[in-house]
């Protein structure tokens, strides 16, 4: 089974970093999910929640907006 890394960081500190299967992520344009082999995508953010699955659990982050980038199986995240 293919997995993600994931890498939550703000200016202060990281939030999260490890693999997950998916990440829904709210882009300025409306929720987008990333899966594994997703192609290359850089996203400005507006505020919602950060959904992931890792270990077979959903989790999640609230955000007031960022930037996501999605390079070869890499999400990672800047949050505000």
């Amino acid at each position: 089974m293919k997995e993600l890394q994931l890498n939550i960081i703000s200016a202060e500190k990281k939030i999260f970093s490890g693999v997950v299967s998916s990440a829904i992520i709210p882009g300025i344009s409306g929720k987008f999910g990333v899966y594994p082999d997703h192609a290359p995508l850089i996203s400005p953010l507006k505020e919602g929640t950060i959904i992931y699955a890792a270990n077979g659990n959903d989790e999640s982050v609230d955000v007031n907006g960022g930037i996501a980038e999605v390079m070869q199986n890499v999400v990672t995240i800047c949050v505000s």
